[in-house]
């Protein structure tokens, strides 16, 4: 997913993403829903949220070590 097609989940959450990076906008609406704000950490590609709608995005940035 693209940092527009992110930003826009934030909007329509009535969250106000500014300048955050994906990863940062990502965890925002995490928390926002209620759910563990964990994206990118996911080490060793080990997770147990399995219906998180962001999990593929997240082992991909966790094991690339992009900056979060």
């Amino acid at each position: 997913m693209n940092i527009e097609e992110v930003r826009n989940i934030a909007k329509s959450h009535g969250l106000h993403p500014g300048k955050l990076t994906k990863a940062g906008m990502i965890r925002m609406i995490q928390a926002e829903e209620g759910n563990f704000d964990c994206f990118g950490t996911a080490h060793n590609s080990v997770c147990d949220q399995e219906n998180c709608m962001w999990r593929s995005d997240c082992f991909t940035v966790a094991k690339s070590g992009e900056p979060s």
